[in-house]
């Protein structure tokens, strides 16, 4: 009882201290036309928080531990990615283009018949991009049906056929309708001009073998380039017969081995050497050439080998490396990859050369030739001065008269060639032996 009357006493004070609380409080009034003074400097700043267009921070700040999303991409390879040539080349680039805008690159190889039976191209393309991927390559003359299908189905994603000549609008194979489609390919030509004239500066037999994969334009373009820069260097520097240079062609059948539907690389190689070739130059996308001639050097034999497409395959057997024509696609994968990023994506064709001050260069060079060491002192030299020529335009191989394999004219007397007479070749070159066709 006691206890219930001073918990009554309690309410009752407190009770009486909020009427009074309240009949002290100040009758509220209309808002003044002018703000009130400011408070001085060191009166305590008011409880109440300023209107929200005075206040200089958003309401919610993101969480410091969260950062943007990284762009991605993705990065579809023919071969394994480290195959010391074409397709790691792509790897690479793709690794270039992370390091440079802090990317991420979904990447899928040996997207072939062979190695994935059940896999197409546009399948990978959908499943990157389900993953994010803002931004597609599909990096295989091989992965054309695919390249466009995938485009076709994908309409607002970027994507580049490496090699591929579906936004050229002077093209054979032009696709208007693809507006997303690009293409970009290194002119490989100078690359192999180069490496031909390495061979033919090193050749003691003047016998020179050329491991081919499978025959179509690209192909030809390439192995013709090949004898036209060995042609040039046997005669110009080494003032030989161009009767008397032997340059022949076989073809394996693919980019690479694959057993039981190619030719064996390894076998083709060593009968290249067998029958009196010294040196032979890869056109394939692995190292078989230039292991072969390794091994059969160690034996005491003079021959050497070129291999082709990644900068580091000398690294295989360097002894007898004469040099490594090489595509350098970063550049150019990093210059559509800020396009996208920037929102100035045109699909458009590409067919980017060296960089002439320094056809090395990593950031600015789309191919480049890596001497190896097997090239002697004195045939770098002469290698210089050919390079240089190219360069400066003073040697141009691509001039008449040259005819095709078959007789026929290709350039007339003093004819320079167009891009499109260098692109879409359907013949070898008269000098060479070998297939033109796959008949």
């Amino acid at each position: 009882m006691f206890a219930s009357k001073r918990l009554f006493s309690v309410v009752a004070v407190l009770m009486i201290a909020a009427m009074l609380a309240s009949a002290c409080a100040p009758a509220a009034t209309a808002t003044p036309t002018q703000p009130p003074a400011p408070p001085p400097t060191n009166a305590p700043q008011p409880t109440t928080a300023p209107e929200p267009t005075t206040a200089p921070q958003p309401t919610t700040a993101p969480e410091p531990t969260q950062a943007a999303k990284p762009f991605t991409f993705g990065m579809i390879l023919v071969g394994p990615q480290n195959d010391h040539g074409w397709s790691q080349a792509n790897y690479d680039a793709g690794q270039y283009v992370e390091q440079k805008l802090g990317a991420k690159m979904i990447v899928i190889d040996k997207v072939n018949t062979s190695d994935r039976p059940s896999t197409t191209v546009d399948q990978v393309a959908a499943d990157m991009i389900a993953q994010g991927a803002q931004l597609v390559f599909a990096t295989s003359d091989d992965m054309k049906d695919g390249a466009l299908l995938a485009a076709e189905k994908n309409p607002n994603i970027p994507m580049i056929w490496t090699s591929g000549d579906s936004a050229w609008a002077e093209g054979k194979d032009y696709h208007a309708d693809l507006k997303n489609l690009g293409n970009i390919m290194g002119r490989m030509v100078y690359g192999k001009m180069i490496a031909g004239c390495a061979a033919a500066l090193t050749s003691e037999k003047g016998s020179i073998g050329y491991l081919g994969p499978l025959i179509n334009d690209e192909t030809r373009r390439l192995a013709n380039s090949v004898y036209l820069g060995a042609k040039y260097c046997w005669t110009t520097y080494r003032q030989k017969n161009a009767a008397d240079l032997k340059f022949e062609v076989k073809w394996i059948g693919f980019w690479f081995n694959i057993p039981g539907v190619t030719l064996d690389p390894t076998q083709v190689a060593n009968e290249f050497f067998d029958s009196g070739a010294d040196v032979v130059v890869s056109g394939i996308d692995t190292t078989e050439a230039l292991v072969v001639a390794g091994q059969r050097a160690k034996k005491g034999e003079t021959i050497w080998a070129v291999p082709y497409d990644y900068k580091g395959a000398c690294d295989e057997a360097p002894d007898i490396c004469l040099g490594v024509p090489y595509f350098n696609w970063g550049p150019a994968y990093l210059k559509v990859a800020q396009s996208v990023i920037d929102g100035t994506f045109k699909a458009g064709f590409e067919w980017n050369g060296p960089d002439w001050k320094d056809i090395n260069n990593p950031d600015t060079s789309a191919v480049g030739f890596e001497k190896g060491p097997a090239l002697s002192a004195d045939n770098s030299a002469t290698l210089d001065k050919f390079i240089a020529g190219l360069g400066d335009g003073s040697i141009n191989l691509y001039t008449g008269p040259l005819n095709y394999q078959d007789g026929t004219v290709y350039l007339k007397d003093g004819e320079v060639a167009t891009d499109l007479q260098i692109w879409y070749m359907p013949q070898l070159l008269e000098g060479m032996t070998g297939a033109s066709t796959s008949q």
